[in-house]
């Protein structure tokens, strides 16, 4: 059997198992593949290797999954990729979002969109919601990471890793240059390159003071006129 037909069975098989496939033609199912009833698989979907989820799921159009396993109730939205890891029960991923290997996404957590992972474990209720990369991180329940935050991981000969407390908070473009670990309910304010460990409940803020020169666009213009 060719691998479309062979495809194509599988897809009638998840429906008749209770499976909402639309437009099962235009998807792909590789052998191993299992899928929970009650689950709605949009078109132009991938469900590749020995991918396992659960009950109750949406994966919306276009996303790529792959040696995964997916809880029940879990959400993918459009255009994600996601390869060798754990998504727990209700977790909501994408759309563009990237989870290589070794992730593992806890219950209810969001990794929403050009969000990447990779060897990151998140806790229930982790929240990163944009334009963020979370390599090597170990981060606790109920955390909230702010857009554009990255875990500074390699230093050119080794990977290290980030810990992050539960209940923290970091701040929107923000870096931690690992090793680090930011420790329960310790906030960081946007903007800040962390290289130190930040204690519970502290505040951490790692820039330059912002200066205002005052009349310094119209001097800049005077100049430019001579």
């Amino acid at each position: 059997m060719t691998s479309e037909r062979a495809s194509t069975a599988l897809a009638a098989r998840l429906i008749a198992a209770g499976v909402v496939i639309h437009r099962p033609e235009t998807c792909v199912f590789d052998a191993e593949v299992e899928v929970g009833a009650g689950t709605v698989i949009e078109p132009y979907a991938q469900l590749l290797g020995k991918t396992r989820v659960g009950g109750g799921c949406r994966i919306r159009s276009f996303s790529v999954i792959e040696d995964c396993v997916l809880g029940d109730g879990v959400v993918v939205r459009q255009s994600c990729v996601l390869e060798e890891s754990t998504v727990g029960d209700g977790a909501r991923i994408g759309p563009f979002a990237h989870l290589r290997p070794g992730s593992e996404i806890g219950e209810d957590a969001h990794v929403g969109n050009f969000v990447e992972t990779k060897k990151a474990k998140l806790g229930k209720g982790v929240k990163a919601s944009h334009l963020t990369y979370l390599g090597d991180a170990e981060i606790g329940e109920g955390a909230n990471i702010g857009a554009g935050v990255i875990t500074c991981n390699y230093d050119g000969v080794h990977k290290h890793t980030t810990r992050i407390g539960k209940g923290a908070f970091v701040g929107s473009d923000s870096t931690l240059v690992a090793p680090v670990t930011v420790e329960d309910g310790a906030f960081i304010g946007a903007g800040s390159c962390i290289t130190k460990a930040v204690p519970s409940g502290a505040l951490a803020i790692g820039r330059a003071r912002q200066v205002n020169i005052e009349g310094w666009v119209a001097a800049r213009r005077a100049r430019s006129r001579d």
